[in-house]
């Protein structure tokens, strides 16, 4: 080996182990659940909701265990190793503080507190609105406001964690040239190179058993708190249709459900048979009022779901059909047209040709199929 070649390795950065496999399998699981359950929830249908909460339980479980490893972990995994007191923080923003931190800098610290409780929140939310509004999971009883009211927050959330997300990417690009250090490397490699007046935090042993343990109990606690599958929500729709509603209004479009109407709605509708949508759909007086009847007595009121609580009231008295209210174009605002004119759709008040629970009043995004272009 020549001086030269000697010299040369010899004045290499000696490289300096930061982060262990357990934060980079962390970071890097939890960028791909966030991006699946981003695309699932702002870009695809309905009909990905399964993968979208598949990818936001993912989500949740990581960051429970990352908690979990905050205070067992080594050295720059603790929480003691990156959250400091509001006045390091303002110091290192404005650059009065010298030297460099090897893990997270105070100001990374603030980001991952804020992710680590954004991400909470979301679970929760999501779990109202899912529990709320479409009557399943473990809070599958909570009154439909809240979970309507969790959907909303849930979506606003979202946006929120997305622009937190954005500006933790280009805060590390910005650290990544002021340093002169690639970050997104070391969070692959795990290590970083020495420098003189680097913080390199108070040396800590980490606990996997101990951790490992934690992480398992919650996860069977999880599972027991999970819905049995005997559980029946409130306010479900009625399950049993009367027959003779079904054989009158099925032989021309779908037997909509009671629940996606007010009782008011039901009355102005079946007052105005002779005339209904342009038909002459007139029953005998008796058959009439006892179908007015059956469908008053399950209307919007009696049901604690979504599509009860988006359809009810807006047809009004007025001659508006069901696929021309506001309620339906919304839902259906990213249906191309197309869809409703070919095989086996044809129309739009065939509902069953997507959704096959659409008789029982649920219309859930779990049972959504939306018919595939035919190959050409």
């Amino acid at each position: 080996m020549t001086d030269a070649t000697t010299t040369e390795i010899c004045d290499r950065p000696e490289r300096v182990r930061v982060w262990d496999i357990w934060v980079r399998l962390f970071h890097w699981l939890l960028v791909t659940c966030i991006a699946i359950a981003a695309v699932t929830g702002f870009v695809l249908d309905a009909s990905w909701i399964a993968l979208h909460i598949v990818a936001g339980l993912s989500v949740v479980a990581l960051v429970v265990a990352r908690v979990i490893w905050g205070f067992l972990g080594p050295t720059h995994a603790r929480f003691t190793d990156f959250l400091r007191r509001p006045a390091v923080v303002f110091f290192h923003l404005t650059g009065k503080e010298s030297g460099r931190y090897l893990g997270h800098n105070p100001a990374g610290g603030v980001m991952m507190l804020g992710l680590i409780g954004i991400v909470l929140t979301l679970g929760v939310t999501g779990l109202a609105g899912l529990g709320g509004a479409l009557r399943t999971g473990p809070l599958l009883s909570l009154p439909y406001p809240v979970g309507a009211a969790g959907l909303e927050i849930h979506e606003a959330l979202a946006v929120f964690l997305l622009a937190m997300i954005f500006a933790h990417i280009a805060a590390a690009i910005l650290e990544s040239r002021y340093s002169r250090e690639n970050l997104v490397l070391s969070m692959l490699t795990g290590t970083k190179e020495s420098r003189p007046g680097d913080h390199t935090g108070h040396p800590e042993r980490a606990r996997p058993l101990l951790a490992l343990m934690l992480i398992l109990g919650l996860a069977a606690t999880a599972i027991l708190l999970l819905p049995n599958g005997r559980q029946t929500p409130i306010g479900v729709p009625v399950a049993e249709l009367d027959a003779s509603f079904v054989d009158e209004c099925s032989a021309c479009h779908l037997a909509y459900h009671p629940s996606l109407l007010t009782g008011a709605e039901w009355r102005a509708l079946m007052a105005g048979l002779e005339d209904h949508y342009g038909e002459d759909a007139s029953l005998d007086a008796e058959t009439t009022a006892r179908i007015t009847d059956w469908l008053v007595a399950h209307d919007a009121a009696t049901a604690q779901t979504r599509p009860a609580r988006m359809f009810a009231g807006t047809l009004g008295t007025s001659a508006v059909s069901m696929t021309e209210s506001r309620a339906w174009n919304h839902l259906h605002q990213d249906v191309r047209e197309e869809i409703f004119l070919r095989a086996p759709v044809y129309s739009k008040s065939n509902c069953s040709a997507c959704h096959s629970d659409a008789e029982t009043g649920w219309f859930s995004p779990f049972h959504i199929q939306i018919p595939k272009e035919p190959s050409k």
